[in-house]
This record gives C-alpha cells, sequence and structure tokens, in this order.
C-alpha cells in the first residue's frame, strides 16, 4: 500500500478554524482577535471552502455577514472547543492509494501544559454532522500535533527532537520508534531532524511550523536572528548550520531562503511573544503570512514569494494572535482535495 501525507502546497478542499470565545484564553481579547478570524475565513473563501467550528454559530454568522465573506463557501458547526488550535487537533489527512483517510491524534495541550478535552472530540464531532462525508476518520493512539509535522508530499518529513521526542507527548517512545510509527501510519521514510531552534513564549515546544518550512523544488524557508544580543541568535545560527547539512532523498543540499527577524513582541505581562513569519498558510492559489505591524514584514512576503511563485501572497496582521502565542498556521487545518463532500 502507498501512504503518503499531502504537501500542504497540493490542492484542497478547504481549511479549518476554530472561532475564538468568552470561554476560552480569549476572553479578554475577542475584540482584537475576532476581527482576525474574520480576514483569514475572508480570504480563504475567495479560494477554497472554510470550515468553522464554534459553541455559538450565529454569532459567527452574525461576524461574517459584515464581512466580505463568500458564504457559499462558508460551513458552520456548532461544536464546544477549548481553544482556537486547529494545527493541532484538526484531523491530519494520508493518502492510502490515493484514497484520502483522516487520522484523529491526540491532543494533550502540548505535553498537558492546558485543557484540551473538547478539542480533542471535534473531528468525531464534525465526522458525526458529516463534515468528512464517507471518508473514514481513525485513531491511531498517538500524540501528535499538525504543527510539529512538515511533509513535502513525497516521504520527507522535517520537524523538531525537542517536540517529537518530548517526553510529554510519547514518553514510551523512541526515536526509531517514532520514525517506524510515523513511516506507518503518514508513508515517512526521510526524516530530517532539527535538534536546534526555538522561540521565546512558544508553547508547543518547538512546533517545526514556527521554525522552519518546507517549500516545492526541494526549498526550506527558515527563521534567522540578525540581533547578536537576541536570547535566539546562537540557537538560530546552530539551526541553520544544520539546515545547511540537510539533503534530498536524492542527496542535494535544500535551497534555502531565510526570512528576516521581526522586532521583539511582548505582552502586557513583559513576556516574549513568539512573532514568527514562518507560520505562514499554503491555500489554493495564494499564502497567507502572518505580519507583524513591523519594518520587515515586506522583505519577509517577498521571501515566501520567491518560494511560492505564482501564488498571491497575502499578508495578515497577526499580532493580536501572539497574545495566545501562536500565529497564523497554528489557527488552522487544511484538508487536502478529496476530503470534504
Amino acid at each position: 500500500m502507498n501512504i503518503r501525507m499531502p504537501a500542504e502546497w497540493e490542492r484542497q478542499d478547504g481549511v479549518l478554524l476554530a472561532w475564538p470565545h468568552q470561554d476560552s484564553d480569549w476572553e479578554q481579547h475577542l475584540d482584537v482577535v475576532e476581527p482576525v478570524f474574520q480576514r483569514l475565513a475572508t480570504e480563504i473563501s475567495r479560494f477554497e471552502r472554510v470550515i468553522i467550528v464554534a459553541p455559538d454559530v450565529e454569532r459567527v454568522r452574525t461576524q461574517l455577514a459584515r464581512t466580505d465573506a463568500d458564504m457559499t463557501r462558508i460551513r458552520l458547526y456548532t461544536i464546544q472547543t477549548n481553544d482556537t488550535w486547529s494545527r493541532d487537533f484538526g484531523a491530519i489527512t494520508v493518502l492510502r492509494d490515493g484514497a484520502p483517510v483522516l487520522l484523529d491524534f491526540g491532543f494533550n495541550g502540548w505535553g498537558l501544559k492546558f485543557a484540551a478535552h473538547y478539542d480533542n472530540q471535534v473531528n468525531q464531532a464534525l465526522a458525526k454532522d458529516g463534515a468528512f462525508g464517507s471518508i473514514p476518520l481513525e485513531i491511531p493512539g498517538l500524540i501528535l500535533e499538525g504543527g510539529s509535522l512538515e511533509s513535502d508530499g513525497c516521504g520527507t518529513l522535517l520537524t523538531t527532537a525537542e517536540c517529537l521526542l518530548n517526553p510529554n507527548r510519547n514518553p514510551h517512545l523512541s526515536r526509531p520508534e517514532i520514525e517506524t510509527r510515523l513511516k506507518a501510519l503518514l508513508g515517512f521514510n526521510h526524516f530530517l531532524w532539527l535538534e536546534n531552534g526555538y522561540l521565546a513564549g512558544d508553547d508547543t515546544d518547538s512546533h517545526i511550523d514556527t521554525l522552519a518550512r518546507l517549500c516545492p523544488d526541494d526549498t526550506i524557508v527558515y527563521v534567522t536572528c540578525d540581533d547578536p544580543v537576541d536570547e535566539h541568535f546562537e540557537a538560530l545560527k546552530k539551526m541553520e548550520a544544520e539546515l545547511q547539512t540537510f539533503r534530498t532523498r536524492d542527496g542535494a543540499p535544500y535551497r534555502l531562503l531565510p526570512l528576516p527577524w521581526p522586532r521583539a513582541a511582548y505582552d502586557e505581562d513583559g513576556e516574549r511573544l513568539p512573532a514568527t513569519y514562518a507560520n505562514f498558510l499554503v491555500i489554493n492559489g495564494a499564502v497567507l503570512v502572518p505580519t507583524y505591524e513591523d519594518a520587515r514584514d515586506e522583505q519577509a512576503l517577498q521571501v515566501i514569494a520567491e518560494a511560492f511563485p505564482g501564488r498571491e501572497i497575502i499578508g495578515v496582521n497577526c499580532l493580536p494572535l501572539i497574545l495566545q502565542h501562536g500565529s497564523l498556521h497554528c489557527v488552522t487545518m487544511q484538508f487536502p482535495e478529496g476530503v470534504l463532500p
């Protein structure tokens, strides 16, 4: 059987969003974060469908009615959630001999840091409500988040040891055992493990989608820090050196495109927030890129345009999202073509 996890830049049916609400950690910031979700739903609906889960869908419908969102492409499901990080509890799609299967991995709040009992039921609730039609939804029995996986669609996995080998996820599995499981479940047979790199304020134990991303034509875009006094400088230099040693399955070096380093952002308590340009979302015909009202936003957009020629590059102000220590890719999960009825 041929098993593979599609690359994000392959054709998609739609994207999952979990709307922020007053019973989530967004309670104090709804006025600034809901407009971000409105913008995401509007932009995504220009290109494909949007699946939105929320405890109060009428509130969402009222908000979207005031936007330019294509409501014919938006589907609303009344489902309770703990939070908004769809990337990490949303179902991961694999293709088995070309047929899609949804995998409902366990999500434990990034190592039991946060409650996730509602989030863990979202995929089953969507399936029960017919969101996936007849596509099977399976429970593999592994703690795994979408933000920790970067696939090129051809069997290559880019990931971080800090996350996948963290004892707060699957402490009973060694690195070889995890590779065996990921090969059997997701079809990976070429593993690129980053041992360095982190972002202060990141609750995920260094998800790869905050640091480095696989792109078409054996390209990797990655965050860099050019400030020698910044706490990230040394770790990200080591990460860059690691990336330079990585080789494709054909033995060639990757084309590496460095992303700029935005100025440091802090919350009201002085805690550093994980602003990163690597947390972009690829959709049909476009790439949605987080921006931070920063002088280097435009440079970041140019780098991602170089990695994804022919796609519309759309900047989305994500300063509100990083208030809860995530960004644009973290709040989305794409469904490849063939998943949504």
